[in-house]
């Protein structure tokens, strides 16, 4: 009975027992924040901020050439408010959005009221738009700026209530907004989405949206759309989109993704029949598809920036800590595992 928990408590790569106690104190302490206001303006006084200038982060260049969210200190962050004209008030508006491991709180502000140079030569960066950041960041870091834009741009956009068009009271933590007249409580919402890779056993399917940098192709992804299960979405945008009929589907992993809003990414594999790959594309729904053999993804694997204008065309892939990214890296890494299968 023991050996298929130990399997799974393997595959999930969970923290050792030491690192839990640790892990149990800063979610903990988190909660605390949220749920009282005192505490939170405590731990902003002494917390990290990341600052945003109209939902786009502050990022600075490294030693080393790479790029990296600015976390300023707080007291820091309220001298250069006051130094660009700021009242004091702004800092208040701080949202939360986790703490470090040595428990300092990290909040996310929005300056955008402010002018854009002034706040990148006082913090010695630069406000960076959140889809080019992502190619930029790691992919420890890329997450925490997805969080805190999601994070002010519902807070940006959910200033009334849809019951009574009366103003909202966010809490200290920003954590939850509450109608001022009938008292109704609303928290930040994602919206469930299915990204799957498809595959007919020997190539995997790529498509790509008008909108998208030239030369890029991703998973297919969709709406869930009301009372729908994942399996349901999955197999009607796969049919819609690319005209297929699914399968097999296994799941993978899930990723909390900003774009276009706040959108929670359910991603998995999914077959179809090597006899019926014919595609029928919605040119509505997407630009192009196409099926890609392993050479030709573990070519566009290799390829660690976007290509610069001017450059000759060449395929490549959303970056590295996208879930698409790591759909398709599961795909390829399965696909060598069979061929080195075979020639044993």
């Amino acid at each position: 009975m023991l050996s298929p928990l130990r399997v799974l408590l393997t595959a999930m790569k969970l923290p050792q027992t030491r690192h839990c106690s640790g892990f149990v104190s800063r979610m903990r302490y988190v909660n605390r924040l949220k749920e009282d206001d005192a505490s939170c303006v405590a731990a902003l006084q002494n917390g990290l901020i990341f600052l945003f200038h109209r939902l786009s982060p502050l990022l600075q260049r490294t030693e080393k050439g790479t790029f990296r969210p600015a976390a300023l200190i707080s007291s820091d962050v309220q001298s250069i408010l006051e130094r660009l004209g700021s009242d004091g008030s702004l800092l208040k508006e701080s949202v939360l959005i986790g703490c470090t491991e040595q428990n300092q709180a990290q909040f996310c502000l929005d300056v955008g009221e402010l002018d854009q140079a002034a706040v990148e030569e006082e913090c010695e960066g630069n406000f960076v738009d959140l889809r080019k950041s992502f190619f930029l960041l790691t992919g420890a870091e890329a997450p925490l700026v997805a969080k805190g834009q999601a994070l002010l741009r519902w807070h940006q956009t959910s200033r009334f209530c849809s019951a009574t068009g009366q103003p909202t009271q966010r809490n200290q933590a920003g954590s939850q907004r509450v109608c001022s007249s009938g008292g109704t409580v609303y928290y930040p919402k994602m919206s469930p989405v299915v990204i799957v890779l498809v595959s007919d056993g020997k190539r995997c399917l790529l498509g790509r949206q008008s909108s998208f940098p030239r030369g890029m192709y991703s998973a297919l992804a969709g709406f869930c759309d009301m009372g729908e299960s994942l399996e349901e979405t999955l197999c009607r945008e796969v049919a819609e989109e690319v005209g297929l009929e699914v399968q097999s589907i296994s799941y993978s992993s899930s990723q909390n993704w900003p774009f276009p809003h706040s959108s929670l990414m359910l991603g998995c594999h999914a077959s179809v029949s090597p006899a019926h790959t014919q595609l029928k594309v919605d040119r509505a729904e997407l630009e192009d598809a196409r099926w890609f053999s392993l050479e030709e993804i573990t070519s566009a694997l290799q390829v660690k920036t976007p290509p610069r204008r001017g450059d000759p065309p060449v395929l490549w892939l959303p970056p590295k800590h996208a879930i698409a990214n790591r759909l398709i890296t599961e795909w390829t890494e399965r696909q060598r595992g069979r061929r080195a299968t075979s020639k044993l």
